[in-house]
């Protein structure tokens, strides 16, 4: 609920461009802010905007603890929501005003209907593990005996228990059979490089018999060609969408490692002489080095102000519908082994649950792998068309 009646603009305006401050600060849309908070766009536009002010503090707090504030700010931000909404609080009614009329109205209403015949309520009997119902009539007034009625009664529970409970075919009691539904969204895997620009594959090929750096889009042809794996580094972005208006909660992301080896001794082939980016996005950080590594969510940063300014991380949970997708940007990196790894996506919707697993290409295993020490590492040289020997020491990506 909101209120948006007139009065001195000055509180209000003063609570509006804190809201503002608040989402300038984050960098995120209202759109993208109204997912997270389960309200829509269009309401916190509102709230910055001072259109509206908030029937309670609840939502505009959460947006701040959201938007990274501390616990000061958020104190000092309710003290102007308070005047905000004393500014904004309707004028009582008149005595005899609203409340009369109602009353009026009810009582003309009542007295001019036409009754009409009563029918007496059914109550539904429903069997334990059945699925129906069995409507029963209601007992009416009647000089009947009531041991009469409550037999009527038992006799149907008893029917809608014998239909349960008896045997199937072939003389057994058989359980329902366990159907496996799928999840009530769909989602696309796309594999990145850093920046757009930056990244490293190891292939166990000499560089006269490796082409060209190929664009980003053509890179997983390119790797797969060459039986190259993501050195040091692989960056998936995960799209999910729900398939209705229904909410889908996504509950949290987990990492499944199901290989583990030395690093691989292959030679290193980069993308770039260390491109970089103004932005770099907030993303969930996997160290597979860890012996359970884990999906953990990471500050942005922004570098293209004078100052540069933080981005926060958001965790989980997250609510995705068919009109409001979500992207999960995750960064995993290994130095001391050759991972072969799932991402595990647990979500609840409409009272289902669950967990689904989630690979790469063909639904196999990511694999991130470390460089082996003394392995040879390569940067192309556009100018000659050929690929140089840069460092032959170290350990990554």
């Amino acid at each position: 609920m909101e209120r948006a009646w007139g009065g001195p603009m000055g509180e209000v305006e003063e609570f509006a461009a804190r809201v503002r401050a608040l989402k300038t600060r984050d960098g995120r849309s209202y759109e993208a802010l109204g997912r997270r908070l389960g309200v829509s766009a269009s309401t916190l536009h509102r709230y910055g905007s001072g259109a509206a002010v908030p029937e309670s503090f609840a939502i505009v707090g959460r947006l701040a603890r959201l938007c990274g504030a501390a616990e000061d700010e958020v104190r000092e931000l309710e003290e102007h929501w308070h005047r905000a909404d004393l500014v904004r609080r309707p004028p009582a009614e008149p005595a005899g005003g609203t409340t009369a009329k109602a009353e009026t109205a009810t009582a003309t209403t009542a007295a001019t209907a036409e009754p009409g015949p009563v029918v007496p309520v059914a109550a539904v009997v429903t069997a334990p593990g059945s699925t129906g119902s069995v409507p029963v009539p209601a007992p009416v007034r009647s000089r009947r005996r009531p041991w009469l009625v409550g037999g009527a009664v038992l006799a149907v529970v008893a029917l809608v228990l014998g239909a349960v409970l008896l045997p199937g075919r072939g003389g057994e009691s058989r359980p329902p059979a366990k159907t496996e539904t799928p999840p009530p969204f769909t989602y696309t895997v796309a594999s990145l490089w850093e920046n757009g620009c930056g990244h490293t594959y190891l292939a166990d090929r000499p560089p006269t018999r490796v082409g060209a750096p190929p664009v980003p889009a053509d890179a997983a042809r390119w790797a797969g060609a060459l039986g190259a794996v993501d050195g040091g580094q692989t960056l998936v972005r995960l799209s999910v969408q729900g398939k209705g208006t229904s909410a889908v909660v996504l509950q949290g992301l987990h990492v499944r490692v199901v290989g583990r080896a030395e690093p691989l001794p292959w030679r290193a082939y980069r993308m770039d002489e260390g491109c970089g980016g103004a932005v770099t996005p907030r993303q969930f950080a996997v160290d597979l080095d860890a012996p359970r590594p884990l999906a953990r969510p990471v500050d942005g940063y922004d570098a293209s102000g004078e100052e540069g300014r933080t981005i926060p991380a958001v965790s989980f949970p997250y609510a995705v519908t068919a009109a409001e997708p979500e992207e999960l940007l995750v960064s995993a990196r290994a130095a001391g082994c050759d991972c072969r790894w799932y991402l595990e996506l647990e979500w609840s919707s409409q009272g289902r649950s669950g967990v689904v697993r989630i690979g790469g290409r063909d639904g196999e295993a990511f694999r991130t792998s470390g460089r082996a020490k003394g392995s040879p590492v390569h940067t192309y040289d556009a100018s000659k068309g050929l690929w140089i020997t840069g460092s032959e020491s170290g350990q990554g990506g």
